[in-house]
């Protein structure tokens, strides 16, 4: 049962604030229902206030299971399930939702990206979700440099617009590819560059608000202030509440430049423009509704240089730091050799030597004026200066994905926020830092520190035990003697993230009470019933409460392996943090691959965040209840394209495709299972006996290729149809290996040549394409004997006990050349990322020495034929690289395979969107081609229309043709055919 929700009156305490009232039970350490004030005596039930929304807001409005465990939970350690949530589709819609809420005295939680470390974006009001409509950005005045937005606008989108113009939006945090202006507006957020171009409360000219009442008013610079009416009463109240505490808030308000925690009282002090808007800043949607901004832009330098600093360690980086700020650096960030060393992105980066490093990116109207200052700064230590911006921006990715990367230590265990961001004057930052790392000795705690050192911020993932009550004290006791640390430096709790219920419990430590006190008397000025994200900030909820693990159920009985969570699908689930670089805007075509589906639709739902938090509330089951037969996870599963994106593009390693097979495998456990599982997970066994029959391959390939005969069997199987249905081979490619004449006694490097289903029964060629390219390149060849399969299709549909039997088959067959050492040379990219990770995962020993022995058809040349040179193609490219080999696999050998052979160009990044099975199943088909339409598409067409198309995977591969005219190929086919043309073999 949810609670009802109580009419409220407002009443006076503590010096004027709000009450909080929780109304309702209390159900597995989640705040059921917030209210506040005094209960009116008027109850109205939860589907009455769905109803009232439903019929005054035009944008959708969603209270079942699947949308609130969605919105539970934010990138902190806290969860709260509110009754539901609304997506407006403009500021009159935020102002109805607020109107029906307020009359009906529900409280309300502000939403954008959902990236607050603290806790504010989750909570138990209606939440209001801006990000999905209000994403508009109406103006940019080059002139006067200052744009106006909407709060759902994403950070990058208005960089790149406002790029156009030679402009900037100068703070930036690390989450800049999804963040939105609302939600920094919200924490003030930072970023990199703040140490530039300030906070964002330094950069806001006015603000479009709402109260929680449904006022609408505009404040800010140059803005009219209204006397009259409810506007001009809170204007009034506001002023006069500053004027009456000038020297406690003169006093009480420190200069530290990055002093986010509390409100900004002092910005309404007469020598700072009594300005109303930047004293909204950081109020963490505890006041006002923002409905739209005006934000300054500044100019962006012509060229950026990279200078790279390497230090003894972390402390002796910190001393440093304060002394470059005499260059005018745009940024002095550190990174430590402990986060380097767990970051794949940091694979083959340089670093000078060191154990710790400061960035420092300086600005120049050249690259050799920028350069210049860069060597300067850098003076006689172990420094690199990187010109380049590839090569900055594979720096400058280890940093911004450390939020994720510090979530795990070197032996594995976890390390949550919660104290992620303290922050003290610059040139007390090394002191402090020693203090620090004396204090989590005393409690036994460990975590590697990063972030903005040339503002005194410290960034900073412990290992605190969240999961029992013990280790939950232990936390308790730690945050209060971090908080007193803080402030004995003179510093402030949150140097970027806002307090939240991290850490406003202990803001009358950093202010004192009657400064706190103040904070309360502000917010009933704009929130006199305390409905505007109750127990953030005034009157918090405890630091210990409501943390995101109460009744996680955990360890679960589940088939794969779970190798680097010690084998625990809980804590393999825990791993999403919330940090949502899968919610990239759809602008940011990072060459990444996650998540494409959220690309498409942009619901929370369908990003690999939003599964993981449906995957973590079936876990604990009060709101999702029906555990592997959850529907709600179901249906946000089946738009997983299992891409495997997530694998390694998401900054902590949730691996969505083997959660989904995890799923699939229990969901339909004794159970009929969809036709397109049968159909397409069982298309080894097809094409097999297809293949057993002579002549039956052409009899099926003609039968299919009449329209009415396909599209009847292709509805029947339960796939698209639509799709065109892939020849069968009429000669496998095992056949051709064992009619072919086979060399016996080569004193040749030995690879074994992976026969995957693909290859063998659809693509033959490209199987004995390889064969000649690999015997050209001086290697003996050899084919597994027997059938072997690495039960791909029966992973992707969760047919997890047929995939071990013909695993295991597989293995007995492929036993005797692992135990010889001789590499497997895969050429479908899905097939050999299985061999490299399922296999290993659901079989654990039996496949040993497995993974260590895939290689890719380019690695395998790179590798055990060095010397070879590949025939000179000299044409451009164009194509798809397979997301499993961007995930698994890596395709720096194939880059530089292409480049030897003088093929210019890149493959499009990002999935196909067939992705095996999903994009043949008839409620994809629509997904699939706008999933292709997103990257690969434009990528196809801006490629010259005699450039070669290039397409490994099979997936890719079909896509390409059902969607274009172009007629992809595979690697070992082109140089194969270069072979034959004479112009460029030229041996071992």
């Amino acid at each position: 049962m949810w609670p009802t929700f109580g009419r409220l009156r407002s009443r006076r305490v503590d010096g004027g604030g709000a009450a909080c009232l929780f109304i309702g039970r209390r159900a597995s350490g989640v705040r059921a229902g917030v209210g506040s004030g005094e209960d009116g005596g008027v109850t109205t039930q939860l589907g009455d206030l769905e109803e009232a929304l439903r019929a005054r807001v035009r944008g959708e409005v969603r209270f079942d299971a699947q949308t609130r465990a969605l919105y539970s939970m934010d990138a902190s350690n806290h969860r709260h399930v509110p009754p539901g949530a609304v997506f407006p589709l403009d500021a009159d819609d935020v102002v109805a939702a607020l109107a029906v809420c307020h009359e009906l005295g529900a409280p309300v939680t502000v939403r954008g990206g959902g990236t607050s470390i603290a806790g504010q974006a989750t909570g138990n009001g209606v939440v209001l979700d801006l990000a999905r409509h209000l994403n508009r950005i109406h103006a940019i005045d080059p002139t006067t440099r200052i744009a106006h937005v909407e709060p759902g606008v994403v950070l990058d989108d208005l960089r790149r617009a406002a790029g156009r113009h030679g402009l900037t939006f100068g703070p930036d945090p690390s989450t800049h590819s999804r963040c939105t202006l609302g939600g920094m507006i919200g924490n003030d957020a930072c970023g990199s560059h703040s140490v530039a171009w300030g906070r964002t409360s330094a950069n806001v000219e006015w603000l479009d608000i709402a109260t929680v009442d449904g006022t609408r008013m505009r404040v800010g610079r140059g803005e009219p202030v209204p006397t009259t009416g409810r506007a001009g009463e809170i204007h009034a109240a506001a002023f006069a509440l500053a004027d009456a505490n000038l020297a406690l808030i003169r006093r009480g308000f420190s200069a530290l430049p990055r002093r986010v925690s509390g409100y900004p009282l002092d910005r309404l002090l007469p020598e700072h423009g009594r300005d109303l808007a930047r004293a909204l800043v950081g109020t963490e949607g505890t006041c006002a509704v923002v409905l739209g901004a005006g934000v300054r832009l500044v100019e962006a330098p012509k060229a950026r240089v990279l200078a790279v600093l390497g230090y003894a360690d972390d402390f002796a980086a910190a001393d440093a730091a304060p002394t470059l700020l005499r260059y005018g650096p745009l940024t002095v960030e550190s990174l430590s050799a402990g986060l380097v060393a767990l970051a794949s992105s940091a694979r083959g980066v340089e670093l000078p030597p060191g154990a710790a490093w400061l960035f420092v990116e300086v600005g120049g109207d050249t690259v050799a004026e920028a350069a210049g200052r860069a060597r300067e700064l850098a003076g006689g230590g172990p420094s690199l200066v990187v010109t380049d911006p590839a090569g900055q921006r594979a720096l400058w990715r280890i940093r911004e994905e450390a939020s994720g990367t510090a979530t795990r230590m070197a032996d594995g265990s976890e390390a949550w926020p919660g104290w992620e961001d303290t922050a003290v004057p610059p040139e007390r930052l090394g002191a402090y830092l020693r203090a620090l790392a004396e204090l989590m000795g005393r409690h036994g705690l460990r975590g590697l520190p990063y972030g903005h050192f040339g503002e005194g911020c410290v960034h900073i993932r412990i290992d605190f035990d969240l999961l029992t009550t013990r280790g939950v004290a232990a936390y308790r006791a730690f945050a209060g003697d971090l908080a007193d640390l803080v402030v004995a430096h003179g510093g402030s709790l949150s140097g970027e993230h806002g307090d939240g219920q991290a850490r406003a419990e202990f803001l009358p430590r950093m202010y004192g009470p009657e400064i706190v006190e103040l904070f309360g008397r502000f917010k009933a000025i704009w929130d006199p019933a305390g409905l505007l994200n109750p127990g953030v900030l005034v009157r918090p909820h405890p630091v210990d409460g409501d943390l995101r693990f109460t009744g996680m159920r955990t360890p679960v009985s589940v088939e794969f392996g779970y190798p680097a969570d010690g084998g625990d699908f809980a804590a393999a689930v825990r791993r999403c943090v919330g940090v949502g670089k899968c919610r990239e805007s759809a602008g940011n075509a990072s060459g990444g691959v996650m998540c494409p589906s959220f690309r498409v639709t942009g619901e929370e739902a369908h990003s690999t965040r939003g599964r993981a938090r449906l995957l973590h509330e079936m876990l604990i089951g009060d709101v999702i209840t029906d555990g592997w037969r959850s529907t709600e996870v179901r249906d946000a599963l089946d738009l997983c394209l299992s891409c495997k994106g997530c694998r390694s593009d998401c900054p902590v390693d949730v691996d969505m495709a083997t959660y989904k097979a995890e799923f699939l495998h229990h969901h339909y456990r004794g159970r009929v299972r969809p036709a397109a599982h049968y159909a397409l997970g069982n298309l080894p066994l097809w094409a097999r006996a297809v293949g057993a029959v002579p002549g039956l391959a052409g009899a099926v390939n003609a039968a299919t290729g009449v329209a009415v005969v396909r599209r009847a069997a292709l509805g029947a199987a339960g796939l698209d149809r639509s799709r065109e249905i892939p020849p069968f081979a009429a000669v496998p490619f095992t056949r051709w290996w064992r009619d072919r004449p086979q060399v016996v006694g080569s004193s040749r490097p030995r690879v074994v040549l992976w026969p995957d289903t693909f290859t063998n029964r659809f693509r033959p060629s490209v199987g004995r394409a390889a064969v000649e390219v690999l015997e050209a390149a001086g290697l003996e060849v050899v084919v597994p004997p027997g059938s072997v399969c690495c039960g791909l299709t029966w992973v992707s549909t969760g047919q997890l006990g047929v995939a071990r039997r013909v695993m295991r088959r597989t293995m007995r067959i492929l036993r005797p050349a692992l135990d010889a050492g001789l590499p497997i040379v895969g050429l479908e990219p899905s097939c050999a990322a299985a061999l490299r990770t399922d296999v290993p995962e659901l079989l654990g020993a039996e496949a040993a020495g497995l993974a260590e022995s895939v290689r890719t058809f380019a690695q395998a040349l790179e590798e055990y034929a060095p010397n070879w040179s590949p025939p000179a193609v000299n044409r451009e490219v164009t194509g798809q690289l397979h997301c499993h080999q961007h995930a698994v696999l890596g395709d720096a050998a194939d880059r530089r395979l292409r480049a030897r052979a003088g093929l210019t160009g890149d493959l499009a990044g990002g999935c196909c969107g067939l992705a095996g099975n999903f994009g043949y199943e008839a409620a994809h088909g629509d997904l699939s081609r706008a999933v292709a339409a997103d990257r690969l598409l434009p990528a196809l067409s801006a490629a010259a229309p005699d450039a070669i198309t290039l397409a490994d995977g099979f997936s890719c591969h079909t896509q390409i043709t059902h969607v274009s005219a172009r007629h992809p190929r595979h690697m070992a086919e082109l140089l194969a055919e270069a072979l034959h043309t004479g112009d460029g073999a030229r041996g071992v």
